[in-house]
């Protein structure tokens, strides 16, 4: 949910309270490269690196197929034992709910709800979501109504998706009382990197955030369900965006092809190319014979911190067959577009839409309307018009000015205070504010959850 430390205060009084509590301790949590949404929740429940688990980041290049993978969600991307499972071994009527992580879909937990839209023939693409079992879908849409897909994410995300997934946490603890609700609330993640953590207006999306999470622990501890509070990453301010591609471009060594009198990036046939997920990006070098002169290339660009290669790849916990010939991570204030076009009027149809599995690369982009169109909610309206009439269009009103973005993730900061954090009742951690690896956590979740069984 992008909690960090420095938002524990004034603007969250329910989750200040929480923090306060006698027995409560709040740990910093040392980020996994790359700290980003799939990659920290898989480490989280498997207690694994991404060499062990697998999940390098929420994108990757597929070697064998030639492709980019973006936000898949199957469970079984995701190696080793899961929490629930080891919990499940120890005590068989052990039960849990998992709703909106990521790598969620064919899990072996008992209860889940999952993001995930319809795609008609047609083009046509319907927001819905996904139940574990599937007839929980039906009752759960009609008990809280539609999930509010469009303020997940795009230029709509809000606090309302948060809202949504609050009640249907609710609603599965009323049904089942599983002994573990995994529940993720996403609304930080928006405004933290469209406006940044030190703008003004963040005041308001922690109060908001802070509601949520004060009424799911009143709701939780009335039905004595002991509450942690755990985050994946802290998003910092940002200012420079890398355009790697674009640099690789230069050098010659991608290849495109022309579709529609756009360019489109064909990466089974470029020498090198990258795979950028927020402030850390997997580069792929498809001819060995330049591996070292990317390497070079990459360390020099402006905003790089690090290229791990060679063994610094099992140092880090990167040594997977997913993972980049070569990772490089920016520094806290910079980050990785996908941009490989020239020329705006030659990209793709995908850059100016929402399209997370069509993009090489994340695009936080997609959280902003363009500027410059005019009367953007008239167009917008037009546009819904013709689709629901039947008629193809393109929902082209995303901008390519990556200087929008204020705040990304990623990267491991300096400061303590910018870490994810793990708050709550936790035995095992010291009394003074405590800093443990991402790892870790997956031991302190294990502990808890094993003394509420008893």
């Amino acid at each position: 949910m992008g909690l960090s430390s420095r938002h524990v205060g004034p603007d969250t009084p329910h989750i200040s309270e929480f923090r306060e509590r006698e027995n409560h301790k709040l740990a910093h949590v040392e980020p996994q490269i790359p700290a980003v949404t799939s990659t920290m929740q898989a480490t989280y429940l498997t207690g694994k690196t991404p060499a062990d688990h697998g999940i390098v980041g929420n994108l990757w290049y597929d070697r064998e197929y030639a492709e980019h993978r973006a936000w898949k969600q199957s469970d079984h991307l995701v190696g080793g034992r899961k929490l629930w499972e080891h919990l499940q071994e120890d005590d068989p009527d052990f039960t849990c709910a998992r709703l909106f992580w990521w790598n969620n879909m064919y899990s072996s937990v008992d209860y889940s709800a999952t993001p995930r839209p319809i795609y008609c023939a047609d083009g046509k693409k319907v927001f819905d979501f996904q139940t574990h079992p599937m007839e929980l879908h039906r009752k759960l849409r009609r008990k809280i109504g539609k999930f509010p897909f469009q303020t997940f994410w795009g230029p709509k995300s809000g606090i309302e998706s948060s809202h949504w997934i609050a009640r249907a946490a609710k609603w599965f603890e009323e049904q089942f009382s599983p002994k573990l609700n995994l529940v993720y609330l996403p609304h930080l993640d928006y405004n933290l990197q469209r406006l940044g953590p030190n703008d003004p207006l963040i005041s308001m999306d922690l109060g908001q955030i802070d509601a949520v999470v004060g009424d799911l622990i009143r709701f939780y501890e009335k039905r004595d369900v002991r509450v942690i509070l755990l985050s994946e990453y802290g998003i910092t301010e940002v200012d420079n965006p890398i355009h790697i591609n674009r640099i690789f471009r230069e050098k010659g060594w991608l290849t495109l092809r022309t579709e529609l009198r756009k360019e489109v990036l064909d990466l089974g046939n470029s020498k090198a190319f990258a795979i950028p997920d927020h402030q850390v990006a997997h580069i792929y070098v498809n001819d060995p014979s330049i591996l070292e002169e990317v390497r070079e290339t990459v360390a020099e660009i402006d905003g790089v911190s690090e290229v791990i290669d060679g063994s610094m790849r099992n140092y880090f916990g990167m040594e997977h067959p997913r993972a980049g010939d070569l990772v490089a991570v920016s520094n806290i204030r910079s980050w990785f577009t996908y941009y490989f076009w020239e020329k705006d009027r030659k990209a793709p149809d995908y850059a100016r839409t929402v399209d997370i599995h069509r993009k090489p690369g994340y695009d936080p982009v997609e959280l902003f309307v363009n500027p410059k169109i005019k009367f953007p909610r008239l167009k917008v309206a037009n546009k819904l018009i013709r689709k629901k009439l039947g008629f193809r269009t393109l929902m082209n009103i995303i901008p390519l000015d990556a200087s929008l973005v204020k705040g990304s993730h990623g990267a491991i900061p300096e400061l303590h205070e910018n870490w994810p954090v793990l708050i709550g009742d936790l035995p095992d951690l010291p009394r003074d504010e405590a800093k443990i690896q991402a790892t870790d956590v997956y031991r302190h979740l294990h502990g808890v959850c094993s003394r509420s069984s008893e």
